[in-house]
Parts: C-alpha cells; structure tokens; sequence
C-alpha cells in the first residue's frame, strides 16, 4: 500500500495527477476498482434524484449525503456479507450497496410500512435518526458476535455531533471494555447542522477521543474513496484478529444543506464550499480511474445510466404501493390496547375517508 499524507496528516491514496502523485491499495485489481465506482455512481445518484423528488413532492424531508458517499461505498467494501452495518438517517441508502431496493430505501422517505425491512436479511439495522443512540445498539451485537465465536465485525456510521452525544460514549467505552469487534466511523463534516466542529469540542481532532477509550484512532480524506477502504479493511482485520474496536475519523465538509429543510446559508462558508465541490469525491475517483486507464468514456455513460434507471423504476415502484392501513398506528402501541383505540381508528378512517383502508 502507498499512503499519501497531507499536512492535516490524514491518510490519502489518491493524489490530484500532477504534483501529487497517485498512490495504491494492495490487493485491489482493476474489477474492485470499478466495483467501487459502481456503488458511488448509483449512491450519488440516489442523492441526487432524491433532493429531485423532495421538491416535486413525492418523498418528505432528506438528509442529504452529497460528496460522502466516499466513505460509505469505501467502507462498505471493506466489509463481508456476514459483516453488520448500522447507518444513521445519513447514510439512509448505505443498504442498495447491499441489494436493499431502491423503492424500499425510497418508501422509508415516504413515511410509507413498505420502507421497513428486516435487518438480517441484509445485515444492515434500521435507519436511525436520533443522534448516537444507535453506537450502544452496534456495541452490543458485535459484541455477542464475539460471544458466539463468530468472525463477523459490525460498523457504526455516525457525525462529528454525535461525538458530543453521551450514548456514543457509552457505546464506545463498552465496546472497548469488551472488545468488540466494532469500527466506530465517524463522518466529520465540520457541522452539526448549524453548529461548527470547534463549538462543540476542544479535541485537537476527533480521533484523539479514540485514545481515551484505548482503541486506535485514524484520520482519513473522506473524500478519498481509497483510503477510506484502506482505513476499514485495517480496522476489520483488528477486529477479527480479537484486537478490539477502531475510531474512523473521515474529514471532509458538508457542502449541501443538512436537509431539504435547512437553508445553510446563514451560517456556511461559501467560498469554502466551492472549492470543495472541486474536489467532490465522485470527480476525484474518476479522474484517478481515468489516468489508470480503468475507465472508458463507454463504461461510465453505462453504469450511470443503470443507476439512473434503478432509481426511475424505484420511485415508479414506491408510489405504487397501495395507502398503509392506519390500523398499523395503533396495533403495536400497547400489549392490551385502551378501549379509545377502536373509537379513535374509527374517527381516523372517516377523516382519510376511507381511502386507506
């Protein structure tokens, strides 16, 4: 492996083609390499027809993840199926890198019971929006992996906000305690909504919180989709090997809004965030496939336009799905439902007047 490092001593494979050069993962031939290309043509384009799709109507409010799927194809390929991934509301269609479809992904938007699925048929947990309370949840299964003798490891995304959030603590303290065979990947984007890194921390970095809980901590280029395999494949390999968690701190900077509700125009460097856009993650591995001589003008028209086709047939296939029952509300509220239940469904069906059901 050639590891790049910069003066912000965070690893990079991929230099810019001119004054840095490139560098290169072992045992990654030039299949894996277009593989991981794939995946971040068909997450960008999940992006980027969703935000569509929020402005025509047909899905609620998105969290956006414009120029992270680096770390989340990267990561993901570093893992095996056996392999658990645990992915906050950013990583919302990290599960399509698993064969989750995209009407599924697409119906978890839309507030629609098709938008559930099972966890195990994929090895991937339930999307979770509340911040960091999924870390303990990770803990504990790759831990009981280890119970069982298993060789399977489980990975946690989360954002630099959650590192102030007590249930990321906890997680992380126990998962080292017992040495869980977890990787804990920290997305730092420099904000938590509105809120910049150094307002909520004093850490020189957020890898240094690593140190505290006797885990190691490594500092990657989000936006370098390389180094970001090469990062989780070495962490994986601690995990397996019974040497405990790893903290995974991929820098980048969020150059869209939070969500399709926020306007971050108020409190966002705008400069900054054009000179980023420069240097988007999908533009760097295409250039660097390019100057490899791995990707044609041929492949790339085609494997956008099948993920441009995936998402067309995925949105047709979400909306058409019948109306939920509204009896799905109140049917796994209480063990023994309260009597209102039956009077309160019934006034609910006569307002949707009974088109749900």
């Amino acid at each position: 492996m050639a590891v790049l490092r910069d003066e912000r001593d965070l690893r990079r494979v991929i230099g810019d083609g001119e004054a840095v050069p490139d560098g290169e993962v072992e045992g990654l031939d030039e299949a894996g390499l277009l593989e991981l290309y794939r995946s971040l043509v068909l997450l960008r384009t999940y992006d980027e027809r969703s935000v569509v799709y929020h402005r025509q109507g047909r899905i609620g409010t998105y969290a956006i993840f414009w120029n992270h799927e680096a770390m989340q194809a990267g990561a993901v390929h570093a893992l095996e199926d056996d392999d658990w991934i645990f992915p906050s509301y950013r990583e919302s269609a990290i599960g399509l890198l698993r064969g989750l479809p995209a009407s599924t992904v697409l119906s978890w938007w839309r507030g629609h019971p098709s938008g559930w699925w099972n966890p195990v048929d994929y090895n991937v947990a339930s999307i979770c929006v509340p911040i960091a309370t999924h870390v303990p949840h990770a803990a504990g299964l790759a831990w009981g992996k280890r119970l069982r003798g298993e060789a399977a490891c489980a990975i946690v995304f989360f954002g630099d906000g959650a590192t102030s959030e007590g249930s990321f603590h906890e997680g992380a303290n126990f998962a080292a305690v017992t040495g869980a065979p977890l990787i804990l990947f920290c997305n730092n984007n420099q904000w938590a909504i509105s809120t910049p890194l150094e307002a909520q921390t004093k850490a020189e970095t957020l890898a240094d919180k690593a140190v505290g809980y006797g885990m190691p901590g490594v500092r990657v280029d989000g936006a370098d989709v390389l180094a970001v395999y090469e990062a989780t494949r070495e962490a994986v390999a601690r995990a397996r090997a019974g040497e405990g968690p790893t903290f995974i701190e991929a820098v980048t900077y969020r150059t869209a809004p939070h969500a399709t509700a926020d306007d971050p125009s108020a409190y966002i460097d705008l400069e900054r965030v054009e000179e980023e856009k420069r240097e988007e993650c999908l533009g760097r591995y295409e250039r660097y496939l390019r100057r490899l001589g791995a990707l044609t003008d041929e492949q790339e028209q085609q494997i956008k336009a099948e993920a441009t086709d995936a998402l067309r047939q995925g949105i047709a296939a979400a909306e058409a799905e019948a109306p939920a029952d509204p009896a799905l509300l109140f049917e796994h509220a209480y063990v023994t439902p309260p009597a209102s239940f039956e009077r309160d469904l019934a006034e609910l069906r006569r307002i949707l007047g009974g088109s749900s059901g």
